[in-house]
């Protein structure tokens, strides 16, 4: 899912300068380049994880917070990617960012008063201003009608690493193998939980049509 808003115009010009036929390592580069303060390559960066952020929001945080789900998302990285210990696990590090936001925000939704649960989550220091420069101003809509609802509310029933999995390939449109590289988990997790999940899926909907 691509993400037009996200600024990386700067980065477009000297990429070829390090730019590896190796898209690992060229994530790589960018977070290291992202951890000396380059703020275009934390914006390619941010194009290039926001369906990942952005499935992960919809596989555990409430529907309706997914887009600030996202947005607080890449602010926290933005903020703390100086801290990260080493540039080749950015995709697992901010997997966990979201994954953490979200669950927070689910239970926020649930158990909280309302006033906390729309909580200033800017983080100053200008941060906050530049939050449409690496998430884009549009969130692209997945309501493509009753069946698509019914598909989706089935999904997020499944357990929590099944739902996550399933969303990130069937609403994000991932690989499996794209899904291990930009979350951090193993190949052989990521297709034991597509192969798990789809079943229950499939049984899931099975019984509803039943009804």
């Amino acid at each position: 899912m691509s993400s037009d808003g996200v600024a990386g115009g700067g980065l477009d010009r000297d990429a070829r300068e390090y730019e590896a036929p190796d898209d690992d390592a060229f994530e790589v580069e960018l977070a290291r380049r992202a951890q000396r303060g380059d703020r275009d390559a934390f914006g390619r960066l941010a194009e290039r994880f926001h369906g990942v952020v952005h499935g992960i929001a919809l596989a555990h945080g409430p529907r309706r917070e997914v887009r600030d789900l996202v947005q607080e998302v890449f602010l926290l990285a933005l903020r703390s990617i100086g801290r990260l210990e080493s540039p080749e696990r950015f995709p697992g590090w901010l997997a966990s960012i979201a994954r953490n936001a979200a669950r927070d925000a689910h239970r926020r939704a649930r158990d909280a008063h309302p006033s906390e649960r729309n909580a200033d989550t800017r983080l100053g220091d200008g941060a906050d201003v530049l939050v449409d420069d690496f998430v884009a101003p549009d969130e692209p809509s997945h309501d493509d009608g009753e069946e698509a609802e019914r598909a989706l509310a089935a999904v997020r029933a499944l357990p929590d690493a099944y739902r996550e999995t399933l969303i990130l390939r069937l609403v994000e449109g991932l690989s499996g193998p794209e899904i291990a590289a930009r979350t951090g988990m193993t190949h052989g997790s990521v297709r034991v939980n597509l192969t798990r999940g789809m079943k229950l899926l499939r049984e899931r909907l099975e019984r509803e049509d039943a009804r």
